[in-house]
């Protein structure tokens, strides 16, 4: 690429900047009382704010949440992550400060008599009298300094760079607790619904086998033909088949949170019956701003964003000079005695004014390389909004229908139970067909579990509402 097109494609990447600052002061100006200082929000009435020991009340899933942010290894990993996040700062700063090294050594030379060295040192002599030692010894003692003076904030950008990114690390952290707080709960509920599953089940095992003996009393008295036994008896075995693959899905289900909180497979503690009774309160977001300033997966992606920023200001400063300054001071002699003593002192002091004249093909890779990875930051900035947009629209939306849906088919099994017994009292007295009854307890059960299933749904919508408006990780 040509020199001339650098300049053909900044005024993209500050437009691209630009509009990203105006949208973010837009945001922080569009709510009110909410101070400038990063990631503070003063809703109290958002959900955002709540912390996650309250807004999941039920013991057993505290326990289980605070184990696995204990022991999680993802999560370690990332902790370790953010550690190594945090020396690199530490290198960053170092670049920028002057560099001592305190040093010794020891060495001996022996120059041939018909060499130069040898020639000169044969004929001169340390003082009157006192030849030039041979061997010739080397001793030194000496501090030496070397410093790179930051003209241009390169070191400087680079170290600021470095801790953008370590605060993108932490939000990248919080970001993690939120989805594997999200992820405890929702497999939970989902434990809690197969054990009702499991509990309907046998429920309507028992109501159908007493159906089953009722159809063969009547088979005895001649009421009834082998038909309507068959039926009764291939409907029951039917509903006690649908038990084991309810089971298979319990085991799954503990075995994926003994997973999460880095367990062998363990019996997961939990209040089973109480399931139907969880409430679940109306939602209160708060305002769009305090959305934003609450994800942290928004939060890492700004901080990112910042830290790109900060490359291409480092990448651009290498196309300038750089000014270096190495200075040393110490002690030098042939012989130790002599080591410590004014007149073996030896010192230096030198600067050095460098700059690329030919070949910077690698400087200007590494620009370009950093003005095209700060446009991925700010695309992915606007996707992370987007995204967090979308998902709040879809939560509340998933919230609001499933609570609907919820007292509706509460209705729907309250009716059916009452037609079982309805059905059963029918047959008995012979106004009714023993089709209607077995479909009459085909329909109760399937409504039972379709039940189970919308309110595992609206705690799942629950659960994806606080981790959609940035909790969780409190």
């Amino acid at each position: 690429m040509k020199i001339r097109n650098i300049y053909k494609f900044i005024p993209i990447v500050l437009i691209f900047l630009s509009s990203c600052t105006i949208f973010k002061q837009s945001v922080r100006e569009a709510s009110t009382n909410i101070p400038a200082s990063y990631g503070t929000s003063t809703d109290t009435n958002s959900i955002a704010n709540v912390q996650w020991r309250k807004y999941f009340n039920d013991p057993y899933l505290i326990a289980l949440i605070d184990t696995a942010l204990k022991n999680n290894q993802e999560l370690n990993i990332m902790l370790q992550e953010i550690e190594m996040r945090k020396n690199e700062i530490r290198a960053r700063k170092g670049e920028y400060l002057p560099s001592v090294n305190l040093g010794a050594g020891a060495g001996m030379e022996k120059s041939g008599l018909y060499t130069r060295y040898g020639a000169v040192d044969e004929q001169l002599s340390i003082k009157d009298g006192k030849p030039f030692p041979e061997p010739f010894g080397d001793f030194k003692v000496a501090a030496l300094s070397t410093w790179e003076v930051d003209i241009w904030r390169k070191l400087r950008n680079a170290k600021d760079a470095a801790v953008k990114r370590y605060l993108a690390g932490i939000e990248g952290r919080n970001f993690m607790v939120t989805q594997l707080v999200s992820e405890i709960a929702e497999t939970y509920y989902e434990l809690l619904a197969y054990d009702n599953f499991l509990k309907t089940i046998n429920e309507n095992i028992v109501i159908q086998s007493n159906a089953l003996n009722s159809v063969k009393l009547l088979k005895e008295n001649a009421k009834v033909t082998q038909l309507a036994v068959n039926r009764f008896e291939a409907q029951l075995l039917k509903t006690k088949n649908l038990q084991y693959e309810v089971k298979q899905k319990i085991t799954e289900a503990e075995n994926r949170i003994n997973f999460l909180t880095a367990r062998f497979p363990l019996k997961i503690e939990r209040s089973t019956n109480a399931f139907l009774d969880i409430q679940v309160d109306s939602l209160q977001t708060g305002i769009p701003a305090q959305l934003l300033l609450n994800r942290p997966d928004l939060k890492q992606a700004e901080l990112e964003l910042l830290a790109a920023k900060l490359d291409v200001k480092v990448a651009k400063a290498n196309f300038y000079p750089s000014l270096g300054i190495s200075a040393g001071i110490g002690y030098n002699a042939f012989n130790p005695a002599f080591l410590v003593n004014p007149q073996s002192l030896i010192y230096n002091l030198a600067g050095d004014l460098m700059s690329p004249l030919i070949n910077r093909n690698a400087i200007k890779a590494a620009y370009f390389s950093a003005n095209a990875q700060q446009l991925q930051s700010v695309i992915n900035y606007e996707k992370v909004i987007l995204n967090a947009y979308v998902d709040v629209q879809n939560q509340m939306a998933k919230m609001k229908n499933y609570s609907e849906s919820y007292a509706v088919k509460s209705e729907e099994v309250r009716i059916l139970n009452q037609s079982i017994g309805i059905a059963n009292s029918l047959f008995n007295s012979a106004r009714a067909d023993y089709v209607e009854v077995l479909l009459t307890q085909e329909e109760a059960l399937e409504a039972k579990l379709e039940l189970i299933e919308v309110k595992t749904k609206l705690l799942q919508g629950k659960v994806s509402a606080y981790r959609a408006l940035g909790g969780g990780w409190r």
